[in-house]
């Protein structure tokens, strides 16, 4: 709102948009630091490695940061419809998942469910009311030096996005498990999804980018405090939103392939045992994260350097493909 004041509110100058990231850091640093002791205790999760040591610290900071998020960026971002909408997608995400993260008896997982599905129905509608639904596959576009596109009917755009959200949502939610690993695992992918993308949507990944440096402040480890679901998930429906926003949602499996692998390995395991009771990698513990952990030996600090490692290496291979072979980095 605040930058209809400029003669082109579409394209604020820089120091407008740093401005607005340092105050997103500021009051999301301080929010924390003065209401963190008014959250919730973590209550832990069975069979988790290292559960004991979350238990009783102060669980559903995304309460803060994302509520933070919306409403400077409602503030402070060029005013738009579609993004007002997600805002809103956003904060009813959060406040599911803070109401989980409350409860003294967690949620069914089938009541998350049809709660992530309607979200992502929303997202996915939203998105596919405002933007186009053609699809450049960017990679192969680079490789072969001719665009490459598909146009998707609007309907099935809407299918696939509504999986892509709902994959995204539980995917990050399963790698949040690790003190800093969530946060600094988005911190890259949002990162790299910003050297690629050619809209406005890049205010408001400068702005998350400011409110999860706040947070991390706080997570890292030995972490004081935990995102809880009221973060996870609506990172979750962030990371596809911008995914999306670069013109090829495909891209998600590779420059989130660390999201996937880590919680996505747990969802299939799970679901395979479940409802077709076949078990696969029965001595694997999954998230990998806690395999890694209890059966590899390694501290929660070599987890998260070493899971992010791997993340960049993929994320720096991308913008190396698409934004120097491709040219997408000078617009």
């Amino acid at each position: 709102m605040i930058s209809l004041l400029f003669k082109n509110p579409d394209n604020p100058p820089g120091i407008y948009i740093a401005g607005a990231a340092l105050l997103m850091f500021a009051l999301t640093f301080v929010l924390i630091l003065k209401l963190m002791h008014r959250l919730p205790g973590d209550i832990g999760r069975a069979y988790a490695v290292n559960a004991e040591k979350a238990k009783g610290k102060p669980r559903g900071a995304g309460i803060i940061f994302v509520t933070c998020f919306c409403i400077l960026s409602f503030l402070f971002a060029p005013f738009d419809i579609e993004y007002s909408i997600y805002l809103v997608f956003f904060m009813f995400t959060m406040m599911t998942g803070f109401l989980d993260d409350a409860s003294k008896i967690p949620w069914s997982d089938y009541k998350k469910g049809i709660l992530d599905l309607l979200i992502s129905v929303g997202v996915a509608i939203t998105f596919a009311a405002n933007n186009s639904t053609m699809v450049e596959f960017k990679l192969i576009s680079t490789i072969i030096k001719k665009p490459v596109t598909l146009d998707i009917p609007y309907v099935v755009y809407v299918i696939l996005a509504t999986v892509l959200i709902w994959m995204a949502i539980n995917v990050v939610n399963c790698t949040d498990g690790v003190d800093g690993l969530c946060t600094s695992l988005t911190l890259i992918c949002i990162l790299t999804f910003m050297v690629i993308t050619k809209d406005c949507f890049i205010f408001y990944e400068i702005l998350f980018i400011a409110a999860l440096a706040a947070y991390l402040w706080f997570n890292s480890s030995p972490s004081q405090i935990l995102m809880g679901d009221a973060g996870s998930r609506t990172i979750g429906v962030f990371l596809a939103i911008a995914a999306m926003k670069c013109g090829d949602p495909f891209l998600f499996l590779l420059i989130c392939i660390v999201f996937i692998v880590d919680g996505g390995i747990g969802l299939v395991k799970i679901f395979l045992k479940r409802f077709l009771k076949i078990s696969i990698l029965k001595n694997t513990r999954t998230p990998l994260h806690d395999h890694a952990r209890k059966n590899k030996g390694w501290s929660d600090t070599q987890t998260v350097m070493r899971f992010c490692i791997i993340q960049l290496v993929i994320s720096i291979s991308v913008f190396v493909l698409l934004c120097l072979c491709g040219n997408y980095w000078m617009y």
